[in-house]
């Protein structure tokens, strides 16, 4: 029995599968119904169809050829003090911009600390992102500037662009430098027998501080020509404040407005409120409200100093004169702040407003019959 049954289970070898295969058929159909996307080509942006203005740049791009299937684009943009093509190690990274629908976009509200600005461009379609396009740099050059701590008084507290009153600041300096000064005497000098050229040692700096009543502050950054233009903030308590420019001649004990090498408008809001331009102790009473915002435009080479409203561009005053050498941003602030807003470029309505203000008074020579 055991002989037979192995013989009855003997395997046969066949070459005919038939029974063993798969119908893919129904898969195949499905296979040739799919249309791939192609990758989307490389934009090109326009760089005449740019534009940089009023501290937004728009970038324009267009596609090589026709293609309906691009669903987005995506815009990346990085500041950089290098002209020409974006280099590979940039101390910058790239920005990114995505899902946007058109062929244009606009960057507003940019502060321009930075000479350039490189932008690159990509398309998308439901599949995948093409290449970057051929990066493009714009120019995007501002004045930068911040407070000069190593001259402001020593009852302003400066930071960067913000400077606020302190009136301790100045007996705290004072005492540090008198320990200084004592340290290691066996006693106090008499007054008979100390030099009259002694003075407290150098604070760091190019010239000697404000002191006395000049709470004076200067920008770091000298204007030698060029249009320029910054906004100046006062605190809601602030009493008394003045912004303007001046040359780096003005006097440890000068008060902005009052010599012939400053030019400013002045706020007073102690005792009684007056709003004023000064300049060489000359002053003329501005009959306009004082702005939450104020603008100031510098134009060195036309000779031209002009005080806005920043928030709606009226003109509030301006000085037309010659400037002889560079001038500083100054401020001068008692009792309150002022915070500064730099890297800005000259505004669409102020360029505009100064081809009719040059005709106008309102200059300089006519505070010379007007005494404080």
């Amino acid at each position: 029995m055991a002989s037979a049954f192995r013989l009855s289970l003997k395997p046969k070898v066949s070459d005919n599968m038939t029974h063993l295969m798969v119908d893919f058929s129904q898969e195949r159909q499905i296979l040739q119904t799919l249309k791939f996307l192609p990758v989307p080509k490389a934009p090109e942006i326009d760089p005449v169809e740019c534009l940089v203005a009023d501290n937004s740049v728009t970038v324009a791009w267009r596609m090589p050829e026709e293609d309906n299937k691009i669903d987005h684009f995506i815009l990346e943009y990085r500041k950089t003090n290098f002209d020409g093509l974006p280099r590979v190690k940039d101390e910058r990274c790239w920005e990114i911009i995505d899902n946007i629908k058109g062929t244009e976009y606009t960057l507003s509200g940019l502060k321009f600390d930075s000479k350039y600005m490189n932008f690159r461009v990509r398309a998308c379609n439901k599949a995948v992102a093409g290449e970057y396009s051929d990066p493009v740099t714009l120019e995007t050059k501002a004045l930068n500037f911040s407070l000069d701590n190593s001259s402001s008084h020593l009852n302003l507290r400066v930071e960067d662009t913000c400077v606020e009153w302190d009136p301790t600041g100045g007996k705290g300096q004072e005492s540090k430098i008198k320990g200084k000064e004592n340290k290691g005497r066996s006693g106090t000098p008499s007054p008979k027998r100390t030099s009259t050229g002694s003075r407290p040692p150098a604070v760091r700096g190019s010239r000697d501080r404000f002191t006395g009543e000049s709470y004076t502050v200067l920008g770091d950054t000298a204007i030698e020509s060029g249009q320029h233009y910054w906004e100046v903030k006062a605190q809601k308590d602030c009493k008394s404040y003045s912004v303007g420019v001046a040359y780096k001649t003005l006097g440890k004990f000068d008060q902005l407005g009052k010599t012939n090498t400053s030019w400013c408008i002045h706020v007073n809001n102690w005792l009684q409120n007056t709003f004023a331009a000064k300049h060489n102790n000359k002053v003329k009473a501005l009959d306009v409200t004082v702005p939450e915002r104020i603008g100031v435009f510098c134009d060195f080479d036309g000779g031209q100093l002009s005080f806005y409203d920043a928030n709606s561009k009226q003109l509030l005053y301006s000085f037309k004169t010659k400037f002889t050498q560079p001038v500083l941003p100054g401020f001068m602030v008692w009792c309150g702040g002022l915070s500064l807003n730099t890297g800005m470029q000259v505004p669409s309505a102020v360029r505009t407003l100064q081809k009719s203000e040059n005709g106008m008074t309102g200059s300089a020579s006519s505070l010379n019959n007007i005494t404080q």
